[in-house]
Parts: structure tokens; C-alpha cells; sequence
């Protein structure tokens, strides 16, 4: 079986679909000069290839290949701009395709604010490797010395004498490899980076433009829902097929096991079959436990090993100066605005699945291993979904639509989770628990120790079925390997801060399907760090920007903290009146942040609302510092929702926050004034920054509200009732 699409009924259904494909980038390779050399259209087997990286056609366009999704974050433009700078090329030349298994190099996720920092600093090095190439074939065919070459525009020339990249090649590909030692462009050089290049997609998106997979539409498309049990683990013991099959539109009632989907004509007709489904079919239920009441007990009786890292000289002591405190955070989950959504088309060529998910390679290898089919007989195609933050539901409704596309070939089935699918299904944020210990002597912190509890932080599709929610309903289920990346879960709860301590982390299995929630551990662990720090201080009546200073020897850990202060007016005496500040740096290796939140409580109604907050960010050199700010202030925003709101509630007969109305996120009425201020720092290495405001932003948050109203709230979310307003 050869990769679908890859021939003539292939090019027949890209005629059809050319408009709609090539908006959602689906963009045929006919200028790039792989094709040009008859070689196909797939991607190099080699990642160290320029050409695996860049491809420059005959007519002068360039299009970039990366294997990293853009998933609202504004890499296209970032990774556009890199490499129209080291190319010497106009952005209006260059073109990009994002994680297409039939056109990227493989580098797995799109996840760990990772994207510039890896995939980014390849394509500069690919990039300025083309042009070294580029450079000497010029300095040959105008028999001229290279030193007094230049290039403006992909013009090389000595003012007299030119030639273009695209005339030097003839539609040929560019030979050559990444070379390790090129040299790059010096910053003091850059005309691109480090300025606000706008996106282009931005603008298809706030007008209703054909952006999102949940866009997508293929000719001959048919619609199906998935009817999921009322519960995890639940049996169908009856389901209504006759009923089913004999409505309006319907094609076909696919059950395997407890998985049951229909696909119909038209979406409303599927989404009326999935309603007589709910009506009339049963199910034997099971019951979810330890329930939300038993969660904490439970999860330090039934944890499972640990994992210690210690600077102490022996182990922690506690006396009677020790300060203990106990933090806990919920499950919480991605909340996606619109719904996963995902298209499958499977034939005699294969399958080709259009998804929203963060990894296109590892989900082809795990579809593969669901539908017994060789990975090359599949295509995953990239595309963006409206909302991420993580593994949400994209992988389970592609597993979904490849399952029912297999059931019904020949057609492009399109599944769209409703939003109870979303809220009920995707894998959540894990629940957790911290217990901090410290001591504190002649204003120095002199032992500390974290004893964290967490289930896994990812569970996104590796290549074992059993990861998709749907290979577990199955005639034949799949297994299920509960174990997941236990390294997230001790996501910054190291402290960057110089003191001895002890890192105590125990491994749980909880009730609820867990995987990675954007940050990780992070949020919980520097939520639960951040807030000691500041009890820790004013235990000994500290001002907790100095006692934060006082403990730290990273000169830009520093620098972030003094200026959040300086520009937030720390030293203007309000903080007594609801100010607070909390610091990272994302895994202690990315983006240095530093936030100071202020809280303005309402005294009479017993309530508060964040009225201010205000970041300083330090992310190495600035690609596109419009991009970076954008995307501080969404996590900021993200971080103060989780941290007011947001809460997963279940019993033991399944999850109950299945809306809006039982979980609510934060709405415009309660976004605050947000101020993000940048270090820029262009002749360091760039560092991920995507999910650097998570933490402290959450911390800031419980620190702003103990100076507001005298309550340390340690439990998330940080609901006005848990508030002691008689201590006011």
C-alpha cells in the first residue's frame, strides 16, 4: 500500500480541493526544487540536508519546512523572519509548511516552549548554510571573488555583475548540508529579527476566515459524532442501530466494542442521531474513584516510588522554627474554545488525516498501530485547531475519524466533538500536592524541602494505541500505559533560588486521564515555591522583592525582579494594600519572568478582581517581540483563569463539569490591565518562552491576595469564599 495521496486519483482530488487545501497550507511542492527533480514530494530522510529545511523554486519563491505546529503562538512568522534573514530574501517571498508527514522533517512535538530554541536555531543554521552554498556557486558562475559579493533580496551581485539563488539553481535542489561551523548573521546585522513582523493569519482569524481544521471542508464530506459512555471505564449493553440507521442522512452505525460513531450527510443529522443514541442506548456505569472529596488522602496513601534531588548535607530536620505548609491544585483542564475537531480520508491509497494535533509524526506512528496499517500508508497533515495549551482532544478525535473513515471509505469523514465530548474527555491537567517545610536563620533561608504528589504530565500519543481514548472502548482493547513523562511533574520545583534543599517527588495514579497541560508541573510547583518564598519572608518581616534578591545569584534572574518592581511601583507603598510578586525561570533553563499582580478587594461584597498585572520578561534575543508579547499576556491571562476559576469537579458516576457553567474560565469582564515589558538581550541564545508566565503569575496572584485581605489561600482555585474576611 503506497503513502496516500501520492497519485493520480490523488492529483484528481487536489484539483478539487486545490482552493481550500492550499489556504490551510496544503501547498503542493511543483515550485520547490525537490519536485523539480523528479525526486516526490516527501520529506528528506536526513534532517541535516538544507534541503530537508528550504526550498528555493524557479520563480523565486522560498518555502520553508518545519515539523513544528503553529499552534496560535506565531512560530510560522518567527521561523519565516529567521530564515528570510540569514537568506537575505523579502518576507513576501517566503512561504512556510508546518508538520505534514508527507512534506516536514520529523522533530516530534510541538511542545515545551521549545520551537525557536530547537526547530528555529536549525532553520537559521540551514538557512545561513544556503547561503555560504549559494554565495560560492555566484562567486563561480560570475567569476568574481566572494569577499566583494553581496545579496540584496536574493540578488547576488558586486554592483555590476548579478544573479539570483533562483537563476543559480534552475529549479534544482540545493545540494549540501547544515554546516556546523557557518557563520550566522551578527545581530547588529538584522534588518528582521527582533522587529514586530505582523502575522498574516491574524487577520483571516478576527474577520471568520477559513483558518481552523474546524474550517476545513472537502467535497464529498460526510459528518460524524462519537457516542462516548456516560463514564470511564462503562459497558453498552444496548444500543439503538435499527432506530439509527433508518434516520434521515444517516449512512452507516459503526460499533466496535463501546466504541459507537455514526456518520450521516449533513452534521445536524448526525448530531440528531447522536441524541437517540443518548436517549435509548445502556450502559452498565462503573465508578470513578477515589472520589474529588477522598482525592488528597488518597493520593499520598496510594502513591507509588519517589524521586529525590537534594543539595542538603543529610536529610531535612524540621524544629521548632520550621514553617510547614501544605498547597493543592486541581485538576484543571485546556479548555479549548472551540472543540476538537478532525478529517479522515481513507481508500485504496491509504489514509490521510487532517488534525490539530502538536506531534503529526508520533500520531501517524500510534494510528498506525491502531488500524494495523504500515505508517507509510499514512499521511498526518497539520492543521491549526482554535485552542490548545497542551494535549487536548485533537489526537483522540483523529483517532476517531481515522477509525470511522476505515469503517466507511472513499469519503472524507469530519469529526466534530461537541462540548461536552471536550470538556468530559480530553486529558486533563493533573491534580496535586505540595508540602514545603523551610527554616530561616539570620535572614537566610537554611534548609528547605518540597514533597510533591502528581499523576503523569504526559500521555500524548508515542506509538501505542492505547494512548487514544477510543482504542480503550474497542472489541479488543488496547492497553494503556499509565506512565507517562513523571519528569513533568517536577517541572520547577527545583528553585533557582541558593539555599540547600531536598526535592521529594511521589508518583500517583489518579482517577482522571491526565497528560500535559501547557507549563506541565510548573504552574503548581512555582505557585506552591513562590508563595512560601513569600511566607518564608515575612515570617522574619522581610520585604519579599529583597528576601527574593537576598537568594539568587543569576545576574538576569535578578535584573527581571528589580525592574517588575520598579515598573509595577513596588517601592510606592501600596503593596501593603494588595500587591504581590512571584518569579521563574521556565524549567530553570528558559525565559526568566517576573510578575507583580495587584488585587483590589471588595470589602462590602466580600469578593476581589485583579486590577493590574504587570510582567518583565527576559527570553534571550527577541524574534519577533510582538509575538513574544502576545504571547506573555495570553499565558498571564491563562494563569490568572486557572487561578480564580478553573477547577475540574467529578463523582463517582463521571465527570460533572461538562460546560461552561460548571466551569467557568475568565471571561472579558474580569481581564485585568495587563503591562509586559521585554529584556532584550540580542546577543544571547533565544529561550523558550510560551509557557513562562504560568507560574508566576499564579503565585503572584495568592501573594497579592494575603496583602489585600490577611488570607494565605493555598488551595487553587483562589475562590473569594475560601477568603477569612473577618480577619480584615
Amino acid at each position: 500500500m503506497s503513502a496516500y495521496p501520492s497519485n493520480a486519483n490523488r492529483r484528481s482530488f487536489l484539483k478539487q480541493t486545490g482552493r481550500i487545501l492550499i489556504g490551510f497550507n496544503l501547498l503542493p511542492l511543483g515550485f520547490c526544487s525537490l519536485q523539480a527533480e523528479g525526486e516526490g514530494e516527501g520529506p528528506s530522510s536526513d534532517k541535516i540536508n538544507i534541503d530537508s529545511w528550504i526550498r528555493i523554486g524557479a520563480d523565486g519563491q522560498v518555502t520553508i519546512l518545519t515539523g513544528k505546529m503553529e499552534l496560535g503562538q506565531g512560530i510560522k512568522t518567527a521561523i519565516m523572519q529567521i530564515a528570510a534573514e540569514e537568506l537575505d530574501v523579502h518576507m513576501d517571498r517566503v512561504n512556510i509548511i508546518i508538520a505534514d508527514t508527507a512534506h516536514t522533517p520529523d522533530e516530534r512535538y510541538t511542545s515545551g516552549s521549545a520551537s525557536i530554541e530547537g526547530g528555529g536555531m536549525t532553520i537559521r543554521k540551514a538557512a545561513a548554510s544556503a547561503r555560504h552554498i549559494l554565495m560560492d556557486m555566484a562567486a563561480k558562475k560570475l567569476d568574481l571573488n566572494k569577499n566583494i559579493l553581496s545579496v540584496a533580496d536574493g540578488v547576488v551581485s558586486d554592483g555590476k555583475s548579478s544573479i539570483s539563488y533562483w537563476e543559480l539553481l534552475t529549479g534544482k535542489r540545493l545540494e549540501g548540508k547544515l554546516l556546523d561551523e557557518v557563520m550566522v548573521k551578527a545581530p547588529a546585522d538584522y534588518s528582521l529579527v527582533g522587529t514586530s513582523y505582523p502575522r498574516k493569519d491574524i487577520i483571516d482569524m478576527v474577520s471568520g476566515g477559513e483558518v481552523y481544521v474546524q474550517d476545513l471542508k472537502l467535497p464529498g464530506m460526510l459528518h460524524a459524532r462519537v457516542y462516548r459512555p456516560p463514564s470511564y471505564a462503562a459497558k453498552a449493553t444496548s444500543v439503538p442501530g435499527e432506530i439509527v440507521n433508518d434516520m434521515p442522512g444517516v449512512v452507516k452505525l459503526v460499533r466496535n466494542g463501546n466504541f459507537i460513531g455514526v456518520i450521516a450527510k449533513e452534521e445536524f443529522q448526525a448530531v440528531k442521531a447522536l441524541q437517540v443514541l443518548q436517549a435509548e442506548s445502556k450502559w452498565e456505569q462503573s465508578s470513578l474513584y477515589p472520589t474529588q472529596d477522598l482525592l488528597l488522602a488518597k493520593m499520598k496513601e496510594q502513591a507509588k516510588g519517589e524521586e529525590v534531588e537534594k543539595t542538603l548535607k543529610g536529610s531535612f530536620s524540621s524544629n521548632d522554627q520550621t514553617i510547614h505548609a501544605l498547597y493543592t491544585k486541581p485538576y484543571q483542564m485546556h479548555a479549548s474554545i472551540g472543540p476538537s475537531c478532525a478529517l479522515a480520508l481513507f481508500d485504496d491509497n491509504g489514509l490521510m488525516v487532517w488534525s490539530h494535533t502538536q506531534g503529526v509524526y508520533p500520531l501517524r506512528k500510534t494510528l498506525a498501530d491502531l488500524l494495523d496499517l504500515p505508517e507509510e500508508a499514512i499521511r498526518v497533515k497539520g492543521v491549526p485547531g482554535a485552542g490548545c495549551y497542551g494535549h487536548n482532544g485533537a489526537d483522540d478525535v483523529a483517532a476517531d475519524a481515522a477509525i470511522l473513515a476505515k469503517a466507511y471509505p472513499g469519503f472524507p469523514i469530519r469529526v466534530q466533538w461537541m462540548r461536552y465530548d471536550e470538556h468530559a474527555w480530553e486529558p486533563y491537567g493533573s491534580a496535586m500536592a505540595f508540602e514545603l517545610s523551610g527554616n530561616v536563620k539570620n535572614g537566610k533561608i537554611s534548609s528547605w524541602q518540597t514533597k510533591l504528589w502528581s499523576d503523569t504530565h504526559s500521555s500524548r500519543p508515542g506509538g501505542k494505541a492505547g494512548h487514544f481514548i477510543a482504542a480503550r472502548s474497542l472489541e479488543n482493547p488496547r492497553e494503556f500505559d499509565a506512565g507517562g513523562y513523571s519528569a513533568g511533574s517536577y517541572r520547577n520545583s527545583i528553585p533557582l533560588y541558593d539555599f540547600p534543599r531536598e526535592i521529594i517527588h511521589h508518583k500517583y495514579s489518579g482517577p482522571l486521564r491526565t497528560s500535559a497541560l501547557r507549563s506541565l508541573g510548573a504552574y503548581g510547583n512555582v505557585f506552591a515555591l513562590e508563595s512560601f518564598m513569600d511566607e518564608l519572608a515575612y515570617s522574619i518581616q522581610e520585604d519579599p522583592v529583597k528576601f527574593r534578591l537576598d537568594h539568587l545569584k543569576d545576574e538576569r534572574a535578578k535584573d527581571v525582579i528589580r525592574m517588575v518592581a520598579d515598573k509595577a511601583g513596588w517601592d510606592s507603598g501600596d503593596r501593603k494594600s494588595g500587591m504581590g510578586i512571584a518569579f521563574a525561570q521556565y524549567k530553570n533553563t528558559a525565559a526568566y519572568l517576573a510578575v507583580v499582580v495587584k488585587v483590589v478587594a471588595d470589602y462590602i461584597n466580600q469578593t476581589y478582581r485583579i486590577g493590574k498585572m504587570t510582567a518583565v520578561i527576559d527570553a534571550g534575543q527577541v524574534i519577533n517581540p510582538d509575538g513574544l508579547r502576545n504571547q506573555t499576556e495570553g499565558g498571564m491571562l491563562q494563569a490568572a483563569s486557572w487561578t480564580l476559576f478553573e477547577e475540574v469537579k467529578y463523582d463517582e458516576s463521571g465527570i460533572t463539569s461538562t460546560n461552561w457553567e460548571t466551569y467557568p474560565i475568565m471571561r472579558f469582564a474580569s481581564v485585568p490591565e495587563i503591562d509586559v515589558h521585554i529584556i532584550e538581550r540580542s546577543l544571547e541564545k533565544p529561550l523558550g518562552a510560551g509557557e513562562a508566565a504560568q507560574g508566576p503569575v499564579g503565585a503572584a496572584i495568592a501573594n497579592a491576595v494575603f496583602n489585600a485581605t490577611g488570607s494565605r489561600l493555598r488551595d487553587l482555585p483562589l475562590r473569594p469564599e475560601k477568603i477569612d474576611w473577618n480577619k480584615l
